[in-house]
């Protein structure tokens, strides 16, 4: 049709008359496989090596696979399509995006296949960036393992934390909260994970420098059931004397170093703080793992024509 002008979308009446039409075949309506629904066999659907999830719950799942008996899988796992040469000829997998809950209680449930959506991507940070997203994106995420999903897209991509943000459809500021418990030990960390304690309690033992204080009021919470409000009374009695002989704080002489603060630990995404010393102050970075430690180096050391938003001033 290109090039031909209107006469290609207007049919010469004289032709018509003259000749018989020649029937066209019918094009097959296109479809995108993009959002086509497949059916495929659980067994060659392998899990995904980014999962953020690690705890799944027993009961939780075999309640899912008496829905699915019911019901059927109602929203389809996402998954890429893997072509494995072998001495056989091309072999084809199937790597899990997003559904490994859903596909471990078809499992359960005795199914053969299930449905899937099969997304088309070529480059592995594509990949795990897709599945970290699809991931963190549900609600079903205990906060430790949407931090390390966080995380993850932080260290993996360079990504601020205001660009995490964006990525998941959240605020900056809920972000930069769950990023925090992290800097727990992991021993606190476990206990965020399966519930012993909740996320609000891990970020309020933050506050407690000593790590030998850190956890007798850990022991304390398991212990007797401590409220939030109980603990944050118990941290106040800490603090309380320790204050009077904890060196002059930047940010609390110059409100200027509170943003800096912010920001280092935005960009650092673990605890900073600054310190006025005699001669002039330090900055103290806190990590609590030999990874966490290479990747606060590696944010230092990197280059600096990072984009405008990673800059402090």
């Amino acid at each position: 049709m290109l090039g031909r002008g209107l006469e290609s979308l207007i049919p010469d009446k004289s032709q018509e008359s003259n000749s018989s039409p020649t029937p066209k075949p019918q094009s097959k309506p296109q479809v995108n496989s993009e959002t086509s629904v497949f059916h495929i066999e659980v067994n060659k659907i392998k899990p995904n090596p980014h999962q953020p999830r690690k705890n799944f719950d027993e009961e939780s799942l075999n309640e899912l696979a008496a829905s699915i008996r019911e019901l059927g899988v109602i929203q389809p796992l996402i998954v890429s399509k893997v072509e494995i040469e072998t001495e056989l000829g091309t072999q084809i997998e199937y790597q899990l995006i997003a559904g490994e809950r859903r596909l471990k209680a078809s499992k359960i449930a005795g199914l053969e296949r299930v449905p899937a959506i099969v997304r088309r991507i070529a480059d592995e940070k594509d990949k795990l960036e897709l599945a970290i997203v699809e991931n963190v994106q549900r609600s079903d995420l205990n906060p430790i393992e949407a931090a390390r999903s966080y995380a993850k897209l932080q260290e993996e991509f360079g990504l601020t934390q205001r660009e995490v943000a964006a990525r998941v459809g959240k605020s900056r500021e809920t972000i930069s909260n769950v990023l925090r418990l992290l800097n727990l030990p992991s021993y606190i960390q476990d206990a965020v994970s399966e519930k012993k304690i909740s996320d609000s309690q891990g970020r309020l033992l933050l506050a407690v420098n000593d790590s030998q204080q850190q956890q007798n009021l850990f022991n304390e919470i398991i212990r007797n059931n401590l409220s939030v409000r109980e603990l944050k009374n118990r941290i106040g009695n800490i603090r309380k004397p320790a204050a009077e002989n904890k060196p002059d704080s930047l940010s609390s002489q110059n409100p200027e170093f509170t943003i800096f603060e912010e920001r280092l630990q935005e960009v650092l995404g673990t605890k900073v703080s600054l310190q006025k010393t005699t001669d002039g102050g330090k900055i103290m970075i806190s990590f609590f793992s030999p990874e966490e430690f290479q990747s606060i180096i590696n944010k230092i050391l990197s280059s600096p024509n990072e984009p405008d938003d990673r800059q402090l001033i």
